[in-house]
């Protein structure tokens, strides 16, 4: 079920770009809209829905605004191109399987509904009366919103988003102290993940509120790249230092299934670190873990992702990491001595600021 919801949200957003702010097929929409015409578009040329066509006519003409609001005005519906592009059909009759389930109430969307449902393709139902925008696709069932509304929304999340990064920084300034001592317990480790976690669903959101704002969301867009910056890839490099090598699987497959968690599972550390694979009792949580060094490495400038892939191999652990020499370090694959110098001085400069950030 909660793979189903995922692949949900994946159709939803690319079913967005075809209709967002900016595209041809939008603007022709706002136009039906704000004339209050209503309308049926089948935006898909498939067998199926071919199959379903009666009547109309055969135009096969390219997708324009003023043409989209024009042939909305008879009763049927229009049928365009997969890529939305072409109008194929216009005034045609759709007749869908009437034993397919639907919700709806008004016969213009109950059809959509059904159509959507049995091609798998999507379909725009436009209220004359409500004077709103459906999209339906497969089972999805998504209203478009108000550009206004949209950015509305899109600002307050971007605030919402900058608390809780304020939050996770200093949960990892916190942790970062606790490594290069070696005093981490698993509750310093589910409480950056969790807070990582809910970083990462805020961002999520906002990219849908991105996507469906079109050329209208480029600056929610450039401030959220700001956002995230630095705290991206946190919640992975997490799992990589402490996630148990025995019990689990790979570092990815650890945050898809915590990505697919419910708000409310993802508030109990211990489930968070069960799945670690460090067991969900809460005692557990008091348990002292030692991290491998990952997140630490990648803060070091200009290190590449597979140097210090053989830095924790060799090493194993933070602690004996920053134990090792400069010889030591040299003697790994794809280090110099240079370079093995300034992991050093990296190292040593990580360790002062962590300590020093921690009683600021």
């Amino acid at each position: 079920m909660k793979d189903a919801a995922r692949d949900n949200q994946q159709l939803i957003r690319e079913t967005l770009r075809l209709v967002s702010p900016g595209t041809v097929l939008y603007e022709g929409l706002e136009n039906i809209l704000r004339a209050r015409t209503g309308a049926l578009i089948v935006v898909g040329d498939s067998e199926e829905v071919l199959a379903l066509v009666n009547g109309g006519f055969r135009i096969d003409t390219e997708v324009n605004p003023a043409a989209l609001y024009e042939l909305a005005k008879m009763d049927g519906a229009l049928i365009l191109s997969r890529d939305a592009r072409r109008i194929l059909f216009a005034n045609a009759h759709l007749t869908p399987d009437p034993m397919i389930p639907t919700v709806e109430t008004g016969s213009r969307h109950r059809t959509a509904e059904r159509v959507a449902r049995q091609t798998g393709e999507l379909v725009i139902s436009i209220s004359q009366r409500r004077n709103v925008i459906t999209l339906y696709r497969g089972t999805m069932r998504y209203v478009l919103q108000d550009v206004g509304v949209l950015l509305t929304k899109a600002n307050q999340a971007l605030s919402t988003l900058e608390r809780y990064k304020s939050v996770l920084e200093q949960s990892l300034t916190n942790l970062s102290a606790l490594e290069f001592e070696d005093l981490v317990t698993l509750t310093d480790v589910t409480t950056c993940l969790q807070r990582a976690q809910l970083v990462s669903r805020i961002a999520r959101e906002i990219e849908r509120y991105v996507v469906e704002l079109g050329v209208e969301g480029r600056l929610v867009s450039m401030q959220l790249d700001e956002l995230m910056v630095g705290i991206e890839n946190v919640g992975l490099l997490i799992v990589k230092d402490y996630r148990n090598l025995e019990t689990t699987g790979s570092p990815q497959e650890v945050l898809n299934h915590l990505e697919s968690w419910s708000s409310d599972e993802l508030l109990d550390l211990g489930l968070i670190a069960r799945a670690l694979g460090h067991g969900s009792s809460m005692n557990n949580l008091e348990v002292p873990v030692t991290p491998r060094g990952y997140r630490v490495l990648h803060r070091i400038p200009r290190l590449p992702a597979l140097v210090i892939e053989n830095i924790v191999q060799v090493f194993k652990t933070l602690p004996q990491i920053m134990e090792a020499s400069i010889d030591e370090l040299d003697d790994v694959e794809g280090i110099g001595e240079v370079r093995a110098k300034a992991i050093k001085e990296g190292l040593r400069r990580l360790r002062e600021q962590a300590l020093l950030d921690r009683h600021l």
